[in-house]
C-alpha cells in the first residue's frame, strides 16, 4: 500500500479519464463520514477520525483478524477505541466493514450493525450511534468507552483474559485461542492515571498479545499539551517494559502496516505504536489546532477540507461506489476464512479434548458450571462469631473450586481481604519468569485499584467470571469502572472489607462513611452487606447467578456472632433483600428496628432487652437494598408494614437514604461525621452505636405514638 501524503484522491489516468485511489479513497470517506454526522449533530469530535483514518483502515483492511459476519466469533481479534470521543471513526469502521447485527446474544445475518442512515442519526435519541461506543448497543463495539484510559484498561484485562484461555484450553495442534489486542488511545488517554497502572501491569506480565496505537497529536480541549504534558511517553513506556515505535506520519500507511507487523511479531512484551497525527488533517483552517477536537468545523470549512480531498463538495454522507466492497475484500475475506477453520478446529477438539469442549461452551455461553454451589456449607451459631471477610474467604474457595473459570485477586491486599484462592491447582497468574503461568487464578494487581476494576472489566468482556478486593474506603478509586461495569451489566464482583468505623486504630481516612450510600445510588448494581457468617454464604449462593450485572459484597474486618438459626429466621432471607428476623409473638410489631451488616448484632441484643420488657418488637436484616426493592410490594410491606410507623435504623454510615425506610419521623443511629482513630470499642461508644443508644431511640420511637 503506498504511503498517502497532502494530495487529491482523483489522479488522470492513461486514457485521459479519472480513476480513483481506492485505499485514499476509502480514507476518505472515513474521514468526510465522521465530519458530515458531526456536523449534521452539531456536536461531536470529528478531528481525530480524520487525523487516524488512515492507520484505522490499515489496521481493520489489512490486518485484523475479526469476521464480520460473526461479530461473535471468540477468537476474533480485538479492537477497542479508547478514545471513545472519536466514536465516528469506529462506527465509520463498523459500516464500511458490514459488521452485522447482533440482537439478544445472536447474530442477525440479514441485518446490518449500521447503515448510513445510523450515521446520520449520531448523536439522537434512541440511535446504534451514540456520542461514545456502548457495549451491547451496537454490535462491532466491544466495550463501553468515553472516560479516559477505560478502554486502555480493558484491554489488558483482554489480554490476560486471552492468555489465560490459551493456558487452559489450547493443545498441540490445536491453537483455538491465539487472537490479539489492539487498542487506539491518544493524549488524554496518557494523561489519566488508570492507563499508566494498566501499562505498568501489562509490562510486568509481559502480555506481547497487546498492542496499544497511541495518537499524539498534542492537542486537548484547552490547547496544546505542552501546557501540561511534556513528558517522553516513549521512554515512559520502556520503562514499563513495553516495546515502543514510532509512526512518523499518520498517512504513512505502508510504514504502519510494517509496525503493525513487527508489533505481532513481538511475543514477550506489550507494544506502544506512537502515531505522530495531525488533529483535523486537511481541514484548511482548523487542523492541528483545539478546534478541530470537539465541535464540529462548520459548513464552509467541511467544503474546503472535501475540496483538499478531491471530494465532491456538495455531497454529503456520501460513500463512493466500490469503497465499502473494496473494505470487505479485506477483513471480510481475511475473517471468513479464518473463523470458518477456526469452527472446523473446534469440531476437530470436540473428538479429541470432549472434556475440555464442554467446558468451553459453557464458558462461551455465559453459563454456570454444574455444582458450583455444592461445596457451600452452613456455619454453626457462635457467640464469639467471625468477621464477614473470614466467613467469606471459606465460601469464596468453595465456589472458586467448583467454578474454574472464576478468576480474580486484590490491589496487594488479599492478606486483608482473605481472598486467595488457596485449594490446589489455583496457582498466580504470572509469567514464567516470575514464578508462575498464564493458566493461574490468582490475580495480583499491585497497588492499582482504578486499573484494577478497569481490567476486570475486560476480563468479564472476554467469557471469564472476574473478582476482585480492597478495603472498601478505596472503593473510590474504582467509582469509574464499577460505573461502567453497570453500564454494561457485567457481572464483576468486587469484594470490599474494612466496611466501617469497625476498622478501628486506622482512622478516617480508611473507615467508610459515604461509600455505601454511593454504590446503592449507582443504578444496575447490587450491593449486600451481610450480617453473620451464614449471610456471607447465602450472599454468594445469591450473587453468582448474577450474570447481567455487578455485584459489591461489603464484608467486615471484626468478629461478628453467628446467629443461631434456630432462634431467629433462616439467612435464606437474605435473598429478598431484607427479612424479617425475629418479631413480637403475635406478629404485629409496635416497633421495627433495623440494621445491615455488623449493626444486626447490635439491633438483635436490643432486640431481646424490649422482648423482656414486654415490648412488642421486630427486628428486620437489610443486607441488599436493591434486592428487597425489586420484591413485589406485598413482601415488603410484610416486612415493613406501613401502619408501624415507630422505626429505627442503625448502620455505621451516612444517613442518605434511610429515609425511604424509616419516614419522616422514624429514627436513625448513623454516621453524620467522618470517625477517629482508637479501638473499634471505643469507636461504637463515642459515635452511638450501643445497645442503649439503640433502646433509647426506640423508646421515644413509642413513646411519640407513631
Amino acid at each position: 500500500m503506498r504511503s498517502l501524503f497532502p494530495c487529491p484522491v482523483w489522479a488522470p489516468d492513461g486514457a485521459g479519464s479519472t480513476r480513483a485511489d481506492i485505499d485514499t479513497l476509502s480514507i476518505n470517506t472515513i474521514r468526510t463520514l465522521a465530519m458530515d454526522a458531526v456536523q449534521k449533530a452539531n456536536s461531536g469530535h470529528p478531528g481525530t477520525p480524520m487525523a487516524l483514518a488512515p492507520p484505522a483502515y490499515t489496521l481493520w483492511r489489512e490486518v485484523l483478524n475479526y469476521d464480520p459476519a460473526n461479530p461473535l466469533w471468540p477468537n476474533r481479534d480485538r479492537f477497542v477505541l479508547s478514545i471513545g470521543h472519536a466514536s465516528m471513526l469506529l462506527y465509520s469502521l463498523i459500516y464500511l466493514a458490514g459488521i452485522r447485527d447482533v440482537r439478544d446474544g445472536r447474530v442477525v445475518a440479514d441485518r446490518p450493525s449500521l447503515t448510513l442512515a445510523d450515521l446520520k442519526q449520531f448523536r439522537q435519541l434512541n440511535s446504534r450511534t451514540p456520542g461514545h461506543p456502548e457495549y451491547g448497543h451496537t454490535a462491532g463495539v466491544e466495550t463501553t468507552t468515553g472516560p479516559l484510559g477505560q478502554g486502555c484498561g480493558n484491554s489488558v484485562g483482554m489480554a490476560i483474559a486471552q492468555k489465560w484461555l490459551a493456558a487452559h484450553f489450547n493443545r498441540p495442534g490445536f491453537d483455538l485461542f491465539d487472537y490479539h489486542i489492539y487498542t487506539f488511545c491518544g493524549d488524554g488517554d496518557n494523561m489519566e492515571g488508570v492507563s499508566s497502572e494498566a501499562a505498568s501491569i501489562a509490562g510486568h506480565l509481559k502480555l506481547g498479545n497487546l498492542t496499544w496505537i497511541y495518537d499524539s497529536n498534542h492537542i486537548s480541549i484547552e490547547g496544546n499539551t505542552r501546557i501540561a504534558f511534556t513528558e517522553s511517553v516513549h521512554k515512559r513506556f520502556e520503562a514499563y517494559g513495553w516495546h515502543v515505535l514510532e509512526l512518523k506520519d499518520a498517512n504513512d500507511t505502508g510504514d504502519f502496516r510494517r509496525l503493525l507487523a513487527e508489533a505481532k511479531a513481538e511475543t514477550s512484551r506489550p507494544t506502544l505504536i506512537i502515531v505522530h497525527s495531525i488533529i483535523g488533517w486537511g481541514s484548511p483552517h482548523k487542523a492541528g489546532t483545539a478546534a478541530a477536537h470537539g465541535s464540529p468545523l462548520g459548513v464552509e470549512e467541511i467544503r474546503e477540507t472535501k475540496k483538499f480531498y478531491g471530494w465532491p463538495e456538495d455531497k454529503s454522507f456520501y460513500v463512493p461506489e466500490g469503497v465499502p466492497e473494496h473494505f470487505r475484500q479485506g477483513i471480510g475475506t481475511r475473517g471468513a476464512a479464518a473463523s470458518r477453520a477456526w469452527y472446523e478446529l473446534l469440531d476437530r477438539y470436540r473428538k479429541e479434548h470432549p472434556d475440555l469442549a464442554a467446558r468451553l461452551d459453557l464458558i462461551l455461553a455465559g453459563k454456570l458450571p454444574e455444582g458450583w454451589d455444592s461445596q457451600i456449607t452452613d456455619f454453626p451459631a457462635d457467640a464469639k462469631g467471625l468477621a464477614s471477610r473470614a466467613s467469606s474467604a471459606t465460601v469464596l474457595n468453595q465456589v472458586a473450586s467448583r467454578y474454574p473459570w472464576m478468576i480474580g485477586g486484590s490491589a496487594d491486599l488479599s492478606p486483608s481481604t482473605k481472598t486467595h484462592l488457596t485449594f490446589d491447582g489455583a496457582g498466580d497468574f504470572q509469567p514464567p519468569q516470575w514464578g508462575g503461568t498464564y493458566g493461574g487464578r490468582n490475580l495480583h494487581f499491585g497497588v492499582r485499584e482504578h486499573a484494577m476494576g478497569s481490567i476486570c472489566n475486560g476480563l468479564a468482556l472476554s467469557y471469564l467470571r472476574p473478582y476482585c478486593s480492597g478495603f472498601f474506603i478505596f472503593s473510590d478509586y474504582m467509582k469509574p469502572p464499577i460505573r461502567l461495569a453497570a453500564l454494561m451489566k457485567l457481572p464483576v464482583l468486587y469484594i470490599f472489607t474494612h466496611d466501617s468505623i469497625g476498622v478501628g486504630e486506622d482512622g478516617p481516612t480508611h473507615q467508610p462513611v459515604e461509600q455505601l450510600a454511593q454504590l446503592r445510588a449507582t443504578p444496575g448494581v447490587t450491593l449486600i452487606r451481610p450480617a453473620d457468617a451464614n449471610e456471607v454464604a447465602e450472599a454468594w449462593r445469591t450473587l453468582v447467578p448474577l450474570v447481567d450485572r455487578p455485584t459489591v459484597l461489603v464484608l467486615t474486618r471484626q468478629n461478628l456472632p453467628t446467629l443461631c438459626r434456630k432462634t431467629y429466621a433462616p439467612a435464606t432471607g437474605l435473598a429478598k433483600g431484607a427479612y424479617v428476623l425475629a418479631d413480637s409473638s403475635d406478629g404485629r410489631p409496635d416497633v421495627i428496628l433495623m440494621a445491615t451488616g455488623s449493626e444486626v448484632g447490635l439491633i438483635v441484643k436490643a432486640f431481646e432487652q424490649l422482648r423482656a420488657e414486654g415490648v412488642k418488637a421486630r427486628i428486620v436484616s437489610m443486607p441488599s437494598w436493591d434486592l428487597f426493592e425489586a420484591q413485589p410490594q406485598s413482601y415488603r410491606d410484610s416486612v415493613l408494614p406501613p401502619d408501624v410507623t415507630a422505626r429505627v435504623a442503625v448502620e455505621q454510615a451516612a444517613r442518605l437514604g434511610w429515609e425511604r425506610y424509616v419516614g419522616l419521623r422514624g429514627a436513625t443511629i448513623v454516621m453524620h461525621s467522618y470517625g477517629a482513630s482508637a479501638p473499634a470499642g471505643e469507636l461504637e461508644v463515642k459515635f452511638g452505636f450501643t445497645v442503649e443508644a439503640v433502646l433509647a431511640a426506640a423508646r421515644r420511637q413509642l413513646a411519640a405514638g407513631h
